[in-house]
């Protein structure tokens, strides 16, 4: 068995939430292997295309005691307020809800480009002795017994460890096979997201405005090399609309972005290219098996409308981190069920409570007519002048409520 290499945890899938994963178990002493079929050369190519992510403010903690907030310096937009409102059929905003951090307090969340988190992640991960990258590499075969989990790669490499982490996003294959009851369904909606830059500043400020035809987020960037101030967009629209926005050239498709926008960033050009995919929900029982661990979108997957699914995976993250190394300091199996248990209780509830309030949100604000506009109008105004309603809230967004890991507070474990 000399072909064999050992480690202490496989992980599946080497996106974000996978690489942060590993080097969030490589910087508290153990070590990884992680596949995955795509080229990593690829997926940090020279040019910014369109995709950026909104870091809570409690993950930026986390960043920190991993080094990725030092990598990213410059490159994170901070967002200083929420603005949300109820978009009327003619284009206008009614219903103002905002949400504010005060100077003594930390952001809401921090807007960067997914290129540069995944250029953060290469580097801490180069650096990061404990971390083997087999990728690109494509898995022929896996086989899960009393002992552990190993898994045969296309050339005949085979890689071992006491726990498998799957990290392979929506349509995780190992999941699949491993036979996790997942629920799903589709929204019928499209999501277009890109970028703009805009004649105006955005001041720190995004925008989440409901139309009737879905929402309309615009989240603030770091202006470009030229000084040009910059927004990302995620823009939702039902499935029989989306094929015709998506044909329409950059000069209407601007001007639609402007009329969405109500003007608010001023004049717009398009400074990224569009991408269109479209938007559903699932959701898995359970988050282990044997010897597996679901994290990320393996486990869950969200409607964008409140910008937490990538933190809702590495919440995933700070929570399996925490759960595994206390349980190697302990001398146990990482593979063991009663540990693995322990990760199922801490965030089975919250990623089922998150996934369902989303849900919530996307048919609440879908629902048409004068009526039921009238009544969100009056809840968002109503919440307006609740102070302690409004702190829960930002607690939420800010990802530092309910029963947080140590890294998430800033804390190592």
């Amino acid at each position: 068995m000399s072909d064999t290499l050992r480690s202490d945890v496989l992980i599946s899938g080497g996106g974000l939430v996978g690489q942060a994963l590993a080097l969030a178990l490589a910087h508290h002493g153990l070590s990884v292997q992680v596949v995955d079929p795509a080229d990593p050369r690829a997926t940090i190519a020279p040019g910014f295309d369109g995709r950026a992510s909104a870091i809570a403010s409690a993950t930026w903690q986390m960043f920190k005691v991993l080094g990725l907030a030092d990598r990213l310096a410059g490159h994170g937009c901070p967002i200083h307020t929420i603005r949300v409102g109820d978009g009327a059929p003619d284009g206008g905003r009614g219903g103002a809800l905002d949400f504010g951090a005060a100077e003594d307090e930390s952001p809401l969340g921090t807007m960067v480009e997914n290129r540069q988190l995944r250029l953060a992640l290469a580097d801490a991960l180069a650096d990061a002795p404990l971390v083997r990258l087999a990728m690109p590499a494509t898995v022929a075969s896996r086989t899960i017994d009393a002992h552990g989990v190993t898994l045969t790669l296309a050339d005949g490499m085979r890689l071992a460890a006491p726990l498998l982490i799957v990290a392979e996003g929506r349509r995780s294959p190992t999941r699949e096979a491993a036979g996790f009851h997942i629920a799903s369904w589709s929204y019928h909606h499209h999501a277009m997201i890109g970028a703009v830059a805009h004649s105006r500043p955005h001041d720190h400020v995004a925008y989440e405005i409901f139309y009737p035809s879905g929402p309309f987020a615009l989240l603030p960037l770091v202006d470009d090399a030229e000084g040009r101030h910059r927004s990302a967009f995620v823009w939702t629209v039902s499935e029989k609309d989306g094929p015709g926005f998506a044909k329409l050239g950059e000069r209407g498709f601007t001007a639609e972005l402007e009329k969405r926008a109500g003007g608010v960033l001023g004049a717009m050009q398009l400074v990224a290219p569009r991408m269109t995919y479209p938007l559903g929900f699932h959701h898995s029982a359970s988050i282990v098996a044997r010897r597996i661990a679901l994290v990320g979108d393996a486990a869950h997957g969200i409607h964008p409308i409140a910008g937490q699914g990538l933190n809702l995976g590495l919440r995933d993250v700070a929570a399996l981190t925490e759960v595994l190394v206390e349980g190697a300091r302990l001398g146990l199996d990482l593979g063991d069920a009663a540990l693995l248990a322990r990760y199922q209780r801490w965030r089975g509830l919250d990623n089922l409570m998150v996934s369902l309030a989303t849900d919530g949100l996307t048919r609440l604000f879908g629902v048409p007519g004068r009526a039921a506009a009238a009544v969100r109008r009056s809840g968002l105004g109503a919440v307006q002048h609740m102070p302690m309603l409004k702190r829960f809230f930002m607690d939420e967004a800010r990802g530092e409520a309910g029963d947080l890991p140590r890294l998430l507070g800033g804390e190592e474990v």
